[in-house]
């Protein structure tokens, strides 16, 4: 009876985290009272997360790399990419992967990618190409990167913690990097191949925020009912009169649709999103083929000290403003800034439809405000600025220091000195007291809902062990595959794992598919740790979908992508991650 009960809280907890009906922290607490309240664990064993050494490592590695963030350690390499890369995109986007994929091999690669969205968007501008080509490839390289050390992602060290406490030890600092670092380096090099190929070539929206008299101007400009333009291909119905206006962007009933990409014709009331000169956006609103919507008519174009612009603003995973109504917002509160609209994944909400919309990872606001506020908001954490390098890179003067206490921890974790835990805390201990992070930043930077998510899943990875339920699961895997050896159930635990967390976080997948894993191999009388090592990759297998990872869906809007446009690459690196897993994973943990 305990194993149907556990299995439905467990069908109903993939349910709610794929769907996000509800938090994720609220459904990984519900997950908490549900199995206090029908027994399966006692309050001790539920709440016993709480005490886990992987939560406080995770929320320790947060922290720290928040610090390397904040201290520029990681951003004035991105910025030295743009100094010496200026002529040729693929080398600059090569050196800019890999730079993503050594910092994300060492710290939370979620503020890696949210400090390289900027970068790469600006190198976009600066060297001429479309930025959609390689947004994904850099959250891609983050999450491939992530697998070569221990402290690479939460996910390794969550499955690093279980273990020990199955009795088969803790994973090295650099155990997994024999199999991770050449699994990294083929993604990569497949993404600089096939990305420019594969990947959609649209142009980005903001590239002039710099005070110039040629600056061009973003302007949403809507189509009255009797325009000439009405049935025009949009990439041509301004060339001839307005050579310098650019339509990025045609919006259609909430649907975004991209000029580059789509096949489309314009028709009335459609909103478009064109980059013009101030110059070219007064004539063509002068022809009267064109208007201002209600939201933008006074918008000025003149430059002068109060003038407006219209920029695009990125909701990034730390932000304080997510899961609020946007007009409960600070933002809507702000009397110098005016929300116009906000894009996501595909789909456009103007001012009139709003009113219900609870922001969200990767939300892209389109805001008008006075060009002397742009240097403030460059100081804000809740959002990235478009095309803004300098979003979060201050306190420069303390990036050796960071890099020091950063790489003491290291040392010290993989000399064996003291546990990872403990380097972590220590770590951060330092990073406080020297000033490199503030506290007010430490605490905003913890993401209490993916800790809770941690806590939540522990609880019942506890409970399908207690109960047996995943000894009953692993004999039904095992029947699937009875005719098959060890290394053909190894590569199916990788698939499975693959399959999974493409849906679930990667974090509860591993810690809901371990006692899985663990049990078949005893099942086949085998040694557990090479299927607890393919859990590891194929947890961190999160590429063929949007929702697998937070950094996938943080490129989505700023990319302008579709569903698919995750299958062309994400498919082909699982297969990579799935064989080399299956070939290797045996040869360098024997069975």
């Amino acid at each position: 009876m305990e194993i149907w009960i556990v299995s439905v809280l467990l069908i109903v907890t993939f349910v709610l985290l794929m769907t996000e009906k509800l938090p994720v922290d609220l459904t990984a607490i519900g997950i908490v009272i549900a199995l206090i309240v029908t027994r399966i664990l006692t309050p001790l064993q539920a709440i016993a997360g709480f005490a886990s050494p992987a939560v406080i490592t995770v929320g320790a590695m947060f922290l720290v790399s928040k610090g390397m963030i904040r201290t520029g350690a990681v951003g004035f390499i991105g910025q030295k990419v743009i100094q010496y890369s200026r002529g040729n995109p693929r080398i600059a986007m090569l050196v800019v992967l890999l730079i993503v994929g050594i910092a994300s091999a060492f710290i939370n690669n979620t503020p890696v990618v949210v400090l390289f969205i900027p970068i790469v968007l600006s190198l976009s501008c600066e060297l001429d190409f479309s930025p959609s080509k390689f947004l994904i490839p850099v959250s891609y390289a983050s999450i491939l990167a992530g697998t070569c050390t221990l402290i690479g992602t939460s996910t390794n060290i969550i499955v690093s913690d279980l273990s020990a406490v199955y009795g088969y030890g803790v994973l090295r600092m650099f155990e997994l990097s024999v199999l991770g670092v050449p699994i990294a380096l083929l993604g990569i090099a497949f993404l600089i191949f096939a990305a420019p190929r594969l990947m959609p070539g649209l142009h980005s929206p903001v590239c002039e925020l710099k005070d110039s008299e040629h600056r061009r101007y973003l302007a949403e400009l809507s189509i009255p009912r009797r325009s000439p333009l009405i049935g025009k291909d949009p990439n041509y119905a301004f060339a001839q009169e307005y050579p310098a206006l650019e339509v990025l962007e045609l919006i259609r009933y909430s649907h975004i649709y991209y000029p580059d990409r789509d096949h489309v014709t314009i028709a009335p009331d459609d909103l478009l999103l064109v980059k013009s000169s101030a110059n070219d956006l007064v004539g063509v609103l002068h022809s009267k083929n064109v208007e201002l919507p209600l939201s933008e008519r006074d918008v000025n174009f003149e430059t002068t000290e109060k003038e407006s612009l219209i920029l695009e603003l990125i909701i990034p995973p730390q932000s304080s403003l997510l899961g609020e109504r946007l007009l409960e917002s600070r933002l809507k509160r702000d009397p110098d800034i005016h929300i116009i609209a906000i894009k996501r994944s595909g789909l456009h909400y103007t001012e009139q439809k709003i009113h219900d919309v609870n922001l969200k990872i990767g939300d892209i606001l389109l805001v008008r405000c006075p060009v002397i506020k742009l240097e403030r908001l460059r100081g804000e954490t809740d959002f990235i600025v478009v095309e803004d390098v300098h979003h979060e890179i201050v306190h420069k003067r303390k990036a050796r220091i960071a890099f020091l206490i950063f790489a003491g921890m290291v040392a010290s974790a993989t000399s064996g000195l003291a546990d990872i835990m403990v380097c972590a805390l220590a770590a951060v201990f330092f990073l406080i007291l020297t000033g490199c992070l503030h506290l007010r930043d430490a605490y905003r930077a913890m993401q209490g809902n993916i800790l809770l998510l941690i806590v939540g899943t522990i609880a019942l990875g506890t409970a399908l062990e207690e109960t047996g339920a995943s000894k009953f699961y692993a004999e039904v895997f095992l029947k699937l595959f009875e005719d098959f050896g060890p290394l053909f159930v190894l590569g199916a635990v990788i698939l499975l794992t693959s399959i999974s967390t493409q849906l679930l976080s990667n974090n509860a997948t591993a810690i809901l598919l371990l006692p899985v894993a663990i049990s078949t191999a005893l099942g086949l009388e085998v040694n557990p740790k090479p299927f607890i090592v393919a859990v590891c990759f194929g947890a961190s297998a999160c590429f063929a979908t949007p929702i697998g990872y937070q950094t996938n869906l943080l490129v989505y809007a700023p990319g302008g992508y579709r569903f698919s446009d995750y299958l062309k690459l994400g498919i082909p690196l699982n297969l990579i991650v799935l064989f080399m897993g299956t070939l290797f994973i045996p040869i360098l943990w024997p069975f």
